[in-house]
């Protein structure tokens, strides 16, 4: 019994040894830095998904509408009567000069814009397999442009104006020619009325339109001068513009872009179409999109020509 009694603190003391050795006290302190940092690691996930919850929050939430302006401020330049009751159909013949029309869109609707012009830009793009004919695109452009508009101009793609003294206006008096001969850089003889001309649409329609025989480049304008004095249409131009022949910019790169100018059979003999023009244009429009190059909206109707080889055989691409 003595023995057993002392052997027993023995044994004890031998275990309790055992449990506070060196090498399970490593492996305790060890297990509680484990602990102590992965309650560390997630205090600090937890606090910063908190704050990226509310980062996220205040992003996903919908915006605040900014305070009404004046009543003023809000009417739109339609509704400003300082800009006047009529509307400009700006109608631009057009086919694959693409480089050119995305200068001119947002060139002329700034320019209009500053000079208060209602308007609207209509690309009257000729998708066919015949030869371009500007003036039927034209009489097409007169006749799709809709009723909102009371009078237009015929404006070519690669003509831009650089003097804001300009006159966009209505013409009340009659035909405006815009690039006037002493102005334009290239033409310069006293018929000219190519490049930019504004009419009323009463005009254009006491015209008939422009000639349809007119395939590939040049003369339709010519003629057109000849029917603007058969409806005894006086012509009026641009006076006090000093910028001379640096009036507009002509954009056009000849050496880049060839115009078709062949001429073949009677197209060789310029002859006044006494009946041809609106009566007679057939046409139909393929498409019509509403497009916004920067910024700048325009209507490109995409329209395929009808031709009469017996009456324009010219018409066909050689």
């Amino acid at each position: 019994m003595m023995y057993s009694s002392r052997r027993k603190p023995v044994l004890y003391f031998k275990e309790e040894r055992r449990l506070l050795s060196g090498r399970c006290t490593l492996y305790k302190l060890f297990g509680l830095c484990m602990v102590l940092l992965l309650v560390s690691l997630l205090w600090l996930q937890l606090s910063c998904s908190g704050e990226m919850w509310t980062t996220v929050h205040a992003e996903l939430r919908p915006p605040q509408p900014p305070p009404c302006p004046p009543a003023a401020a809000q009417a739109s330049a339609a509704d400003d009567p300082s800009w006047g009751p009529h509307k400009l159909a700006l109608i631009v013949p057009f086919r694959e000069r693409f480089d050119e029309l995305l200068a001119f869109v947002p060139f002329m609707h700034s320019f209009l814009n500053k000079k208060k012009i209602r308007h609207k830009i209509v690309v009257i793009n000729q998708v066919d397999h015949y030869r371009f004919n500007r003036a039927s695109l034209i009489n097409v452009g007169y006749l799709e442009s809709g009723n909102d508009t009371d009078y237009l101009a015929m404006h070519d793609v690669d003509l831009l104006p650089l003097n804001e003294a300009l006159d966009y206006g209505f013409p009340v008096e009659g035909p405006f020619h815009v690039a006037s001969p002493e102005l334009h850089p290239l033409y310069h003889y006293k018929t000219y009325v190519g490049g930019i001309l504004l009419l009323t649409k009463k005009h254009y329609h006491a015209c008939n339109g422009m000639s349809n025989r007119f395939w590939g480049w040049g003369r339709e304008d010519d003629e057109f001068y000849r029917r603007l004095r058969k409806a005894e249409l006086q012509l009026f131009r641009p006076s006090g513009i000093t910028t001379g022949f640096k009036t507009f910019l002509h954009i056009h790169d000849s050496a880049w872009r060839k115009r078709d100018q062949k001429r073949v059979a009677s197209q060789k003999q310029f002859k006044v179409d006494p009946e041809g023009g609106l009566t007679n244009i057939r046409y139909q429009v393929e498409s019509r999109q509403e497009l916004s190059i920067s910024g700048a909206p325009c209507t490109v109707i995409n329209t395929k020509l009808e031709c009469d080889q017996n009456l324009t055989p010219w018409c066909l691409l050689a």
